[in-house]
């Protein structure tokens, strides 16, 4: 199902507190509502606020995918080496060649996330400006059946400024992030 990412920009957090128990209460899942700021310390004062986690501030993901591209493109081209060169015809075979694909593909994928950790996420680039003077983003995934919600809550909270819509989290990955929850307080003990 397709999801559409909706972001706000307020300096309210208690509105935005307000807004995200309003969304709640009309059905929408918490994982699905999340809000970025600078300001985690007092977006952790509003209990029912859902903070973005630090690794979605980051670019951890992206950049370990580009890593882990670059990184199987070397595993190949070693492999490749290796076969081509007839260095796989000794005693030792395909062994110490296949160790060395994967220890290029786990380092590149490692660099790749290093480098990540240190950028914020494309995502968020774009507010940056808005963050840093003193503003929180507040975002919201939605299925085409949820919209009217939004429309409807939203003539409650004049002070949100629409900041755009872009592709959201993938549905599946929301519907995992609900039953996590209930996994572990309902099938665990």
């Amino acid at each position: 199902m397709k999801v559409l990412r909706h972001y706000f920009i307020s300096k309210d957090l208690d509105d935005l507190e307000s807004f995200e128990e309003q969304l709640e209460d009309a059905g929408i899942a918490t994982p699905q509502i999340h809000v970025f700021s600078l300001d985690d310390t007092n977006v952790e004062n509003h209990h029912r606020l859902h903070d973005v986690t630090s690794l979605m501030k980051k670019d951890i993901i992206r950049f370990g995918e580009y890593g882990a591209a670059a990184g199987a493109a070397g595993a190949v081209a070693v492999l490749a080496l290796a076969y081509f060169s007839g260095w796989t015809t000794n005693a030792a075979g395909w062994i110490p060649w296949i160790f060395l694909s994967i220890v290029i593909l786990g380092f590149c994928t490692w660099e790749g996330g290093f480098i990540g950790i240190q950028k914020t996420n494309h995502h968020f680039k774009r507010f940056e400006q808005v963050l840093s003077e003193g503003k929180h983003v507040f975002f919201v995934d939605l299925t085409p059946d949820q919209e009217s919600v939004l429309e409807r809550l939203l003539a409650k909270h004049p002070g949100l400024e629409l900041a755009g819509t872009e592709k959201g989290t993938p549905s599946w990955i929301i519907e995992g992030q609900k039953k996590i929850p209930h996994f572990l307080t309902e099938t665990l003990p």
